[in-house]
């Protein structure tokens, strides 16, 4: 497998995007006959995939909405659904796993062999020994939680350390640095704090930064890509439950393809101005 990096940046220029859709199934959000019914986890994410491959630089499955229905084994079956219909649009799983030694080893092996997946989430809070296990696994991507859009985030992100910096500004700094062998880093910087993007991209002004909460979070699109996008700086902005949740009807797909192609076009005229 070539490295995610380049597989990233091959889907941003071939699909003139920076969206990526967040498959977060919630069976009870289901259409018609499938509310309600998590066997058709699968169908309805591969429905969406369909819908829009063409216009994505990514797809982020979250695993906690798998596994919490026992459908770890739909999971598998969605990304080997990718692989066939959008062979070179990468898959980063969501997991934010934050463990070391074996267990992390053990982790690494769940998200790049059993899922195949091109980059991970990880949570970096227990130093580089949670990171290095991964790092064995060439070409995959590891993205470390940074700046995160939820509220809870400045309980621990944005206090001062020794010096006066801030916990994420030094997370942000290992990622760009001692950590980011052969360009294997991202951050994680939430569509909530436009402000901390740019400050994370003043730091890191190469690594790739997985920017959720555009769309039913309240992120502001442009602000995002104003904030954090550079020729040489590449973003991949999450949308999950407004593409996913266009339409309760039957007409699902069509409506999410709507949405997503309304936000790549968005922001690509951000990229643009």
């Amino acid at each position: 497998m070539s490295p995610f990096i380049d597989r990233l940046a091959d889907a941003t220029a071939r699909q003139a995007s920076m969206l990526c859709v967040g498959l977060d199934p919630e069976p009870a959000r289901f259409p018609g006959a499938w509310k309600g019914d998590a066997a058709r986890i699968h169908d309805f994410c591969a429905a969406i995939v369909d819908a829009t491959h063409d216009l994505v630089c990514a797809f982020k499955p979250q695993i906690a909405y798998f596994a919490a229905h026992r459908a770890e084994d739909q999971l598998e079956r969605l990304v080997a659904h990718i692989r066939r219909v959008a062979p070179g649009v990468p898959v980063i799983l969501d997991a934010k796993r934050g463990d070391i030694g074996s267990t992390a080893e053990q982790y690494a092996r769940e998200a790049f062999e059993r899922y195949d997946a091109d980059a991970v989430t990880l949570s970096p809070y227990m130093g580089f020994d949670s990171i290095e296990p991964y790092l064995r696994w060439d070409g995959r991507g590891l993205i470390l939680l940074c700046r995160t859009s939820n509220p809870g985030g400045s309980d621990l992100q944005n206090q001062r350390l020794d010096g006066g910096e801030r916990l994420y500004e030094r997370v942000a700094r290992l990622a760009a640095g001692p950590w980011n062998r052969d360009r294997r880093l991202g951050l994680v910087v939430g569509a909530t704090f436009p402000e901390e993007i740019a400050r994370v991209r003043a730091i890191a002004p190469t690594v790739p930064l997985l920017i959720p909460g555009v769309g039913a979070q309240g992120g502001d699109a442009a602000a995002t890509v104003r904030a954090g996008w550079r020729p040489d700086g590449p973003i991949i902005v999450n949308s999950s439950r407004a593409v996913l949740y266009a339409s309760a009807g039957e007409d699902f797909a069509a409506a999410a393809r709507r949405v997503a192609e309304s936000t790549r076009e968005l922001l690509q005229r951000e990229r643009g101005s």
